[in-house]
């Protein structure tokens, strides 16, 4: 939790965590990335046995199903995710992003979406997109806000003696539309064709 919370408090640009360096944690790993505590429930055996199909672990069955109640709540345009030393920025979609900085949205089961890059991008060449996609007057309101705080994400961690802002690649898996799968295994694209 104390790292955690260091890396939110160096990317809003404060650098220094209340109390000073934290002791490692102890004991089990955590299961969730946010704060949880102990609960004792007493449900009917059918609900136990629908939760233990989604998932062995009950707490965390409980979570999935939540998940979607969840993902109705407000969220920021843009915020850090963070799980243990490491952090990602998610994001409520967005097309213009997609289509004008170049990046592809992964979609996260809560409604926000993870950046990939389709084509090598680096973290400058990013934050230096954003910056002038923020010049741009025709940008809608909403895509002004999520542009701003990846870019004061971006910002922030560049800034800090504490955070190192990595690019990852990520694996993603993308449904091929039946038609084009047919087209494929019959001979496969165009360009092979003319070969």
């Amino acid at each position: 939790m104390a790292a955690r919370r260091s890396l939110r408090l160096a990317l809003a640009g404060n650098n220094q965590p209340p109390g000073g360096a934290a002791a490692p944690r102890r004991g089990r790993p955590r299961k969730f990335a946010g704060p949880s505590r102990a609960v004792t429930l007493t449900l009917p055996e059918a609900v136990l046995e629908a939760l233990g199909g989604i998932d062995t672990d009950l707490s965390r069955a409980v979570a999935r199903v939540v998940q979607s109640e969840l993902g109705k709540r407000p969220r920021p345009s843009a915020e850090i995710a963070t799980f243990g030393r490491h952090a990602v920025i998610v994001v409520k979609p967005s097309r213009t992003f997609e289509r004008r900085a170049g990046v592809l949205l992964v979609p996260l089961p809560d409604g926000r979406a993870l950046i990939s890059f389709e084509e090598p991008h680096t973290i400058p060449e990013l934050e230096l997109q954003l910056q002038d996609l923020l010049d741009d007057p025709a940008l809608s309101a909403a895509d002004r806000r999520i542009f701003e705080q990846i870019a004061g994400f971006l910002r922030a961690g560049r800034r800090s003696p504490t955070v190192s802002v990595q690019r990852r690649n990520i694996i993603v898996f993308e449904t091929v539309h039946p038609a084009r799968s047919a087209s494929r295994a019959k001979g496969g694209s165009k360009a092979a064709r003319a070969s």
